[in-house]
């Protein structure tokens, strides 16, 4: 790759081919803090919704000094521009696929004017109707028969509406088992605490505990000279008694928030993407009472890691 296609590349990164990204991985072999050309990578793998979009992600985290620069990069306007002009272009689509239908006014006339026919019939089919004709007792029967019949056919169209208006305000939640954890995580501007928090996780290594060797005699004499300290060195006094009035202020409280406020969607998608389903199942526990009117899809999401981690165990 020559200066003038990185320059064309970074002002047009919507053109990142196949074979950019091939030149931009050798470049970065051999330059692996040109901050420059991981940009160019995380768009690419970006705009082509790779899978391996997260591991770049990590690798370019460690390799900025500031990663603050880095959440204000993938969060910004200008990197997910291209799946905005996507959506646009879906939207002019379906305008494009609109059908438009042409009408004939003249059979609606017609039509009205049948229904007005057969409106005055039946007025004319009630003024003649025989049953008017009955006794008392025998027409008072079958009024009641007949308004217990539309009592009836009125609950049944109510029960009908009521269960296709529930129907329609259940919205579609994906399926269970669909986990998608290999999709590129979408971080927002609200995002900054768990895109730290997905850094921790992915840079974290277990703990390799060495074995303890026997020293007993040199713990032994630190516990010596801690007694013979207790011993020889009076209590210390404070100088000055705080007076009743004055209260103590804990500094530390307003630094402390609780897990809760931090939890995100988006924080739950990287327990995931971990693969540390305990975490995962407590953070979409949190989001159903944070955000009742998803519970529905947070619910459908505990019920499918409960199904993997039975599959694991099987």
């Amino acid at each position: 790759m020559n200066t003038k296609t990185f320059t064309y590349l970074l002002a047009n990164p919507q053109n990142i081919s196949q074979e950019h990204q091939r030149e931009l991985s050798e470049i970065l072999d051999k330059y692996p803090y040109f901050q420059s050309a991981r940009a160019l990578q995380l768009k690419g793998l970006k705009n082509s919704n790779s899978f391996l979009y997260n591991d770049a992600l990590k690798v370019t985290a460690a390799y900025t000094t500031d990663r603050n620069i880095l959440f204000e990069y993938i969060t910004s306007d200008y990197f997910i521009q291209n799946e905005i002009s996507e959506i646009i272009q879906q939207h002019d689509e379906s305008v494009t696929e609109i059908e438009v239908v042409s009408e004939d006014v003249s059979e609606q006339i017609s039509v009205e004017i049948d229904n007005q026919i057969k409106a005055e019939l039946k007025k004319a089919e009630a003024i003649l109707n025989p049953n008017l004709f009955l006794p008392f007792d025998s027409a008072q029967d079958k009024l009641r028969q007949e308004s217990n019949e539309s009592t009836i056919e009125d609950d049944t169209v109510s029960i009908s509406s009521k269960n296709m208006e529930a129907h329609k305000q259940v919205p579609a939640s994906p399926r269970i088992g669909e986990l998608q954890t290999n999709k590129p995580l979408d971080f927002k501007k609200e995002d900054a605490h768990s895109f730290s928090e997905w850094l921790q996780l992915t840079s974290a290594k277990p703990i390799v505990r060495e074995e303890k060797a026997s020293v007993t005699s040199k713990k032994q004499e630190k516990f010596d000279l801690i007694d013979r300290f207790i011993q020889d060195k009076p209590k210390l006094v404070p100088t000055k008694t705080p007076s009743e009035g004055t209260k103590t202020k804990n500094l530390a409280s307003q630094h402390i928030q609780a897990p809760e406020a931090n939890m995100t969607e988006t924080l739950a998608k990287v327990y995931l993407q971990q693969k540390n389903y305990k975490k995962a199942i407590v953070a979409y526990k949190i989001l159903i009472l944070k955000y009742p009117e998803k519970s529905g899809f947070f619910a459908d999401q505990i019920r499918a890691i409960h199904k993997q981690i039975n599959l694991k165990d099987s």
